[in-house]
């Protein structure tokens, strides 16, 4: 197996700080964990930490903010160019937010987003994703979140240039809540790059 270089933008969504999601939004299928498939790999992609990210979009009655969370570490693997497997980690202390100019502002809600109110990171501070199942353009994986883990299924595109590899998905939501994500409780809205 040769080790590539993989370049990640969007696999999914950790459930930010959102009160509604956005009208047309496709919602992730969502269903109790499920096994990882075993599958013949060729090769392994390994994720770039500081280009490997989710982005995200919340939004609420007057508003809504949006930010990234960073894939601290990453393997996706493949079987010749089609996508057969992988697992992601993402470092919940990395969490975002984009839209807020003021630096106090934007720190207080990137504080209140890893609290207990919503991802509770001292404890948590981890999230992870691991592919179980590819069947065309959509994937599914087990997502953790708050130590609770729940597959979910999402259409994604993956792109192959030279020894990179990316992987986007289309918007999707995913139900907070069902991670214990509670605050103000809602759906939040993935955006992809």
């Amino acid at each position: 197996m040769k080790n590539i270089v993989l370049n990640i933008f969007t696999v999914v969504a950790l459930g930010a700080a959102v009160t509604g999601c956005k009208d047309g939004a496709e919602k992730a299928k969502t269903g109790d964990a499920e096994v990882v498939k075993e599958m013949e790999v060729e090769s392994k992609f390994k994720a770039i930490p500081e280009a490997s990210m989710i982005v995200w979009t919340a939004n609420k009655v007057v508003g809504g903010h949006s930010g990234t969370i960073n894939v601290s570490n990453g393997v996706v693997q493949t079987k010749g160019n089609e996508l057969v497997g992988g697992n992601f980690i993402f470092d919940i202390s990395t969490l975002e937010n984009t839209d807020i100019e003021d630096a106090t502002d934007k720190a207080k809600l990137e504080g209140h987003l890893k609290s207990a109110d919503f991802f509770n990171a001292e404890e948590f501070p981890n999230a992870s994703f691991e592919i179980t199942n590819v069947e065309g353009n959509t994937v599914s994986g087990n997502l953790m979140m708050k130590g609770i883990k729940k597959n979910i299924s999402f259409p994604v595109k993956v792109g192959m240039n030279g020894d990179m590899m990316t992987i986007t998905s289309d918007v999707f939501t995913i139900d907070r809540t069902e991670w214990d994500i509670k605050y103000n409780s809602g759906n939040l809205q993935i955006l992809q790059n």
